[in-house]
């Protein structure tokens, strides 16, 4: 059975994500913005938790700068609730993309990150 959380109690577990973070990875986040959805679009699939949609650092030229509109980092509310057992295991999950997500906004591609062990 799914886990029962409101948006905010979701938004604040993301936020918990994000203070697990080392600083100096996320002193290194430019330009980037979290965001939080309910469902994801359909082109993603039902069960995906997150997705990065920006520009990764490594692709990122000499020409690339600001004003440019962020790089967004977005969060399903719902798929997550529904693989979730407990709110601890929401916080886990959440934890976990929000990784994931990250190292796609440093170039880290998804075959690295299960040699990583973070798939």
């Amino acid at each position: 059975m799914p886990v029962q959380m409101s948006r905010a109690e979701f938004e604040i577990a993301v936020g918990d994500a994000l203070d697990q973070v080392p600083h100096e990875f996320l002193d290194l986040l430019d330009n980037v913005v979290f965001l939080v959805e309910d469902e994801p679009d359909e082109t993603l699939g039902p069960d995906c938790l997150g997705v990065y949609d920006g520009i990764p650092r490594t692709e990122r030229g000499w020409d690339w700068g600001e004003p440019l509109l962020p790089d967004r980092i977005t969060l399903f509310r719902h798929p997550t609730l529904r693989m979730c057992d407990s709110a601890q295991e929401v916080a886990d999950e959440v934890a976990i993309t929000v990784v994931h997500e990250i190292a796609h906004h440093f170039g880290i591609d998804d075959d690295r990150l299960t040699e990583l062990g973070w798939d």
